[in-house]
């Protein structure tokens, strides 16, 4: 039995949204590997030291170790538990996330990039990032798509839109949860029965500046807090329109949620969402930070209700590529 030892965030119990450090083990394990996934630490330090000890404690064993790579402060932790296993030539991959990720590269320096460049592989979970991680030279770069159980998913076809608008996303800034209630308020000028519903965590403090002006303004928002799967799906069935409103991103697997289950996406046109969807093909596309242009979008499937059924139907089969069942040989393939 290979034994694998994965590091990353495992925040999901102190409320953050999984990731896939919380779902890929349970995955992977049915199909007879053996994870220790850590780690859940929420002290930021703590959690440092303990996925560094837990490295170095598998130095006899020589597990593979899984390491998930963000571009945030958390990179650190990344860059310091893959140096312990090169100099300890324990094997590891690097799981790469994040629509910001070239950035953070751009500003590292070559003893740096020369412990990605010495993994066994860089997993990357869209060509978007394959692409811009290319002139850094990885020749180690494999392409393994963030995937869904479309079993999970309970696809209702949309025509007859109402201006309906559901939001799934962490309460981040670079998410700019802040533009939904900016398209809502502009659709109620022409549309009063609008209405609003965010779904997600807090993470940088946006959900309750975002809190207070719904109540100053009275506004038809919903905010319901970090939902499991299960109930945001099913709360999904009284929506119409799925927005996605952020800055930065890569292949959000909240959008292909939503075209599984039959949502017309509206979606701001960066990273790595153009890769996912075709504007007017099995999406809408619009400018980052643009209100006048989200809100058109939206007033335009709801007028149209063949664009809207056909942004339904497309976008069901978009994501069949991303199920589980298609990628998981990928990582069996990867981890034998």
């Amino acid at each position: 039995m290979r034994r694998i030892l994965y590091i990353g965030n495992k925040l999901e119990k102190h409320g953050a949204a999984p990731t896939s450090v919380d779902t890929l083990p349970a995955l992977i394990e049915k199909e007879g590997f053996k994870f220790k996934s850590v780690s859940s630490v929420k002290n930021k330090p703590l959690r440092l030291l303990h996925m560094l000890w837990s490295v170095l404690m598998n130095i006899q064993k020589k597990d593979l170790v899984l390491i998930d790579t963000y571009s945030t402060f958390n990179f650190w932790y990344s860059v310091l538990c893959g140096q312990v296993c090169f100099i300890f030539n324990i094997p590891y991959i690097f799981i790469l996330h994040g629509g910001n990720l070239k950035s953070r590269f751009d500003r590292s320096s070559n003893s740096i990039l020369k412990i990605f460049r010495n993994a066994n592989f860089c997993v990357v979970p869209s060509n978007f990032l394959k692409d811009e991680l290319a002139i850094f030279s990885f020749k180690n770069l494999k392409y393994i798509p963030n995937s869904i159980d479309l079993s999970f998913y309970s696809h209702k076809y949309r025509k007859n839109l109402d201006p309906k608008l559901i939001w799934v996303r962490a309460f981040d800034e670079v998410y700019n949860p802040g533009l939904a209630i900016r398209v809502l308020e502009r659709l109620l000028k022409s549309y009063p029965t609008a209405e609003l519903c965010m779904v997600g965590p807090e993470k940088d403090g946006s959900r309750g500046r975002l809190e207070k002006i719904v109540k100053k303004r009275n506004l038809p928002v919903k905010l319901t807090g970090k939902l499991s799967k299960e109930d945001w799906t099913t709360l999904s069935k009284g929506y119409d329109i799925f927005l996605n409103t952020t800055s930065i991103d890569n292949t959000p697997v909240s959008v292909m949620e939503a075209m599984a289950l039959g949502l017309p996406v509206v979606s701001t046109n960066v990273g790595g969402i153009p890769y996912l969807i075709q504007n007017g093909v099995n999406g809408l596309l619009v400018e980052s930070n643009d209100c006048e242009d989200m809100a058109t979008a939206v007033e335009a499937l709801i007028s149209d209700p063949e664009l809207a059924h056909k942004l339904s139907s497309n976008g069901k089969k978009s994501v069949e590529s991303f199920d589980w069942e298609k990628v998981k040989p990928l990582w069996l393939e990867l981890l034998a």
